[in-house]
């Protein structure tokens, strides 16, 4: 007889200037729930848009940042956000970005975590926060419930902002290595998948079909071109404001300036030899050898 698996607890709740981890204590889970996790700028969107398409057989024009909610995002207010997720009928697939010692965890919903270097992490991060509007900061820093300091425009160029997130563990949003340090720790659970971004970029059609095998989801081959042209970057970049919250209200730009570049290594020309020794040595230390690998790199 096979084991019960240890599921994951609940230990502690987390309010910052963009969380409140409660509301997840009162989702009604479904037994056909998906869980998208990751840490910010991982590819959160394409994930999203990709599950949609699976769920909608290729659909165009699903307004997928409304579909699929940041539930521990600490606006609009709980009472709101947890209406509109149960008056939702289609398979639901909610979006997170807690630890997962941080997160209600059902053994009956699918969970996908989808990682990426943290170089290519700050790299997004600085385009996302540099290029936030006075509505993104009215938004994180003047609505009720806000816990800890304002969040603050970026100052310095990339390379500089990227040093601060490295050097204080996240800052000025949150810890990049508990994050991916909680849900590699809970990889072998059989209601989570590990994706990473680059092995999006490198096969997204053979990705795909793991995603859809791994949430039991059946791809009609009439469909498939059509799921995987709609999954596309340029695709999305094309149709951002349907993708990204709020149609890119929240950003100078639009929609377009959210879906950035969607690349990997423009850290690579700017950061020193010491830069990158010091972060490959800090991935080490705190993910372990085999963990940092995968963050790095993904499965390839």
């Amino acid at each position: 007889m096979a084991e019960t698996p240890d599921w994951p607890q609940k230990t502690r709740e987390i309010h910052t200037n963009h969380f409140d981890s409660t509301v997840w204590n009162d989702v009604a889970f479904r037994d056909d729930d998906i869980i998208i996790a990751t840490y910010a700028k991982s590819g959160t969107t394409w994930l999203q848009q990709i599950i949609s398409q699976l769920i909608f057989d290729g659909q165009e024009g699903l307004p997928v940042a409304d579909m699929s909610p940041w539930v521990d995002l600490r606006v609009p207010p709980k009472e709101i956000k947890f209406a509109a997720i149960e008056q939702q009928t289609h398979r639901r697939f909610l979006k997170t970005h807690l630890p997962v010692d941080a997160l209600v965890f059902s053994p009956a919903a699918k969970y996908i975590y989808i990682g990426r270097d943290g170089r290519d992490v700050a790299w997004s991060l600085f385009n996302h926060h540099s290029n936030a509007n006075d509505l993104w900061y009215e938004v994180i820093n003047d609505t009720p419930g806000r816990v800890g300091p304002a969040m603050e425009q970026p100052a310095g160029p990339v390379e500089e902002y990227y040093r601060n997130w490295l050097e204080n563990d996240g800052h000025p949003f949150w810890s990049f290595w508990e994050n991916a340090r909680s849900w590699w720790n809970i990889r072998d659970l059989p209601n989570v998948m590990m994706l990473h971004f680059s092995d999006l970029k490198a096969d997204m059609p053979g990705e795909i079909e793991r995603i859809a095998a791994f949430l039991e989801i059946p791809i009609d081959p009439a469909n498939r071109d059509a799921i995987i042209e709609h999954c596309s970057f340029d695709y999305m970049k094309a149709n951002a404001a349907t993708c990204v919250p709020m149609g890119g209200a929240l950003w100078d730009g639009g929609p377009e300036t959210f879906m950035h570049k969607g690349t990997n290594g423009r850290w690579s020309d700017i950061l020193s030899a010491e830069d990158i020794a010091a972060y490959e040595a800090k991935a080490i230390a705190e993910l372990g050898p085999e963990c940092a690998k995968w963050v790095a790199s993904g499965r390839r």
